[in-house]
């Protein structure tokens, strides 16, 4: 009996929660964006996982892990996470979801080119090959030159780099931050700098009955989402979990038009396949070079 099903059997079911959760929080940033800006939204949700950080590290007794070592480094991944959020934000409210989500999942593809920049890591030519897949996807979805560019879509797909570069510089914390010490100056940070640009206009609009559970769910949807995400990737491999997050895409299409009205876009939908099929390349050569390190290293002894 293959004792591999029922961990990607549990890795499914932590995805689901992960696409529920991803999906639940476009739909409230768009219903949000006709009460709030998006540093509201940003402010807001950081106060809600500030608590519940706060929460966990009182509870965990994790407290003694949150340090300032590499304060700066924490300060430098916040503004560009709070930057590339605050464009997602932008984009849901104006752009198709599915086209929001089609752009966003980029983000692997400017990962493995900003890397050799920032992490030393070697662009190969499997690697080079995705990343160019992954352009021609999102040359897909955007279409220049049949329709004037939407900032919607520029937004959604300036969001990506942020988020990939967010996601280097989470790399380099973790090698000397535990993940509470991460997620607590991400809320605070980032709590920090929505305060900040909420007020630059002198005005801040305060959550109403009918905002306030959109403003709850989407700061518990956030921190639940890659909760999902860290537990699927830790019981299954990335050649199983990537395909289940893709199954965003379809399931947000199906959203947006249900309660949005939004058409399925036939190129939307090709475009998000064609990026997919870029970023499943390096998965797989690179869970392939994984597995054969081992071996490579036993033949050697």
């Amino acid at each position: 009996m293959d004792s591999s099903k029922p961990q990607i059997g549990k890795a499914a079911l932590w995805m689901t929660g992960a696409i529920a959760a991803f999906s639940s929080m476009a739909v409230a940033g768009r219903e949000l964006s006709v009460t709030h800006d998006t540093f509201e939204i940003m402010f807001y949700r950081s106060v809600v996982g500030l608590c519940v950080v706060a929460a966990v590290l009182t509870f965990s007794g994790a407290w003694p892990q949150v340090t300032t070592k590499r304060l700066g480094l924490h300060g430098v991944r916040n503004v560009m996470h709070f930057t590339g959020q605050n464009l997602w934000f932008y984009a849901v409210g104006v752009i198709p979801l599915a086209q929001v989500f089609a752009l966003e999942f980029t983000n692997p593809i400017w990962v493995i080119l900003l890397s050799p920049l920032f992490l030393g890591e070697r662009l190969t030519a499997l690697r080079l090959i995705a990343a160019l897949i992954g352009f021609a996807g999102i040359l897909i979805v955007a279409r220049p030159g049949t329709a004037p560019l939407n900032l919607g879509v520029a937004c959604a797909a300036a969001s990506a780099i942020f988020f990939a570069l967010t996601n280097i510089s989470t790399k380099t914390l973790t090698r000397t931050a535990s993940i509470g010490c991460i997620m607590f100056w991400l809320t605070l940070m980032q709590g920090v700098l929505g305060l900040a640009a909420a007020g630059i206009d002198g005005q801040m609009v305060l959550p109403s009955w009918q905002t306030a559970p959109f403003l709850l769910l989407i700061g518990l949807a956030g921190l639940l989402a890659h909760f999902c995400i860290t537990n699927a990737l830790a019981i299954a491999p990335a050649t199983v979990v990537v395909p289940f997050d893709f199954a965003r895409l379809p399931t947000i299409a199906v959203v947006g038009m249900l309660l949005y009205h939004e058409p399925l876009d036939f190129w939307t939908l090709l475009g998000a396949a064609v990026i997919f099929t870029g970023i499943f390349l390096n998965v797989w050569s690179e869970n392939r070079n994984n597995s054969a390190t081992p071996q490579r290293v036993s033949a050697a002894k």
